[in-house]
């Protein structure tokens, strides 16, 4: 079993800067319009990162793609709290994470990250981890995008474990992406994982295959539903389900806590968040309607022996 090495951090940043530079090329395609805008950004206690931010597209309502390289002399107290062997000691972590928000409501919503934690003390690696995964929140589903999603996510696990390995992250996703005060999952799953830390190759190179595979798995659906036609209806009913995005990053979201707790740059953290989103008291959708038809879809199911 591998351990990292002392170059080995700058290999994952050499990777994630990439796979930033590759992902917002594709979506500068896709959306055939806007382009990216670059804030670059430095952390006083330390770090920085990269900040890309595409507004007002043919399919991107907004599309945020951030890279951040941050680091600090001691963890936020929660973080501590939670791995004692980390108190006192000084870290540094690395990622890219993205948020889309289409304009399309019939387009989904998507998320993923990749990242890399170490934590040294005395010049010494006390802990290291890989974390990461992606997720789909469609506001009026399909089957075949759905299928298309999971299979994607089970073939890029097919390498490191296989069908125990997807069905591991696909329930951590369904349980980690879960609004326990709605009672609902954000949408309907993909991977996730966090503290990755048996072989740093093998773990790095599962990293690698989430971030690579994010965009074999979202593009073909962009290309389905990008010139659905919608009305106001489908446009209202988007924005209000927006709002449940909102109050998931918000409160439970632990990158996001993470972020703002350890003095982190609070645009960069509120990226994901939606450009326009709506709340309204006491909602329900017509029984029947499209609407209505999404709360099938809002738990925990084995999409692939259901739709496959």
């Amino acid at each position: 079993m591998s351990q990292p090495a002392p170059d080995d951090f700058a290999r994952v940043r050499d990777y994630l800067t990439g796979l930033q530079d590759r992902i917002c090329a594709a979506i500068e395609q896709a959306d055939g319009g806007a382009r990216f805008a670059e804030d670059a950004w430095t952390r006083d206690e330390g770090g920085g990162g990269r900040t890309r931010v595409l507004r007002g597209g043919a399919v991107f309502e907004q599309a945020g793609v951030g890279f951040s390289d941050v680091s600090g002399s001691r963890l936020p107290p929660s973080a501590s709290a939670a791995r004692p062997e980390l108190a006192g000691a000084s870290w540094r972590a690395v990622g890219v994470s993205l948020v889309f928000h289409p304009r399309n409501p019939y387009l989904p919503t998507t998320h993923a990250n990749v990242r890399h934690f170490r934590a040294q003390r005395d010049g010494e690696t006390v802990a290291w981890w890989f974390g990461g995964g992606f997720d789909l929140t469609p506001f009026y589903p399909f089957d075949d995008d759905v299928l298309h999603w999971h299979r994607t996510a089970r073939g890029l696990c097919e390498p490191f474990g296989g069908q125990a390995r997807y069905d591991a992250h696909k329930r951590w996703c369904d349980e980690y992406f879960f609004l326990k005060h709605r009672g609902e999952t954000r949408g309907v799953g993909g991977l996730f994982f966090d503290d990755l830390h048996t072989d740093f190759d093998a773990d790095f190179g599962y990293l690698r295959a989430v971030g690579d595979g994010f965009l074999d798995a979202w593009l073909p659906i962009v290309e389905r539903r990008r010139d659905t036609p919608y009305g106001e209806r489908e446009r209202e009913f988007q924005l209000y389900r927006r709002g449940r995005y909102v109050e998931f990053n918000l409160v439970y979201d632990r990158g996001t806590l993470f972020g703002l707790q350890s003095g982190g740059r609070s645009e960069s953290i509120l990226m994901s968040l939606p450009p326009l989103a709506r709340w309204e008291y006491g909602y329900a959708p017509a029984p029947g309607s499209p609407e209505a038809r999404l709360r099938e879809y809002l738990r925990p199911r084995d999409w692939l022996a259901e739709l496959g």
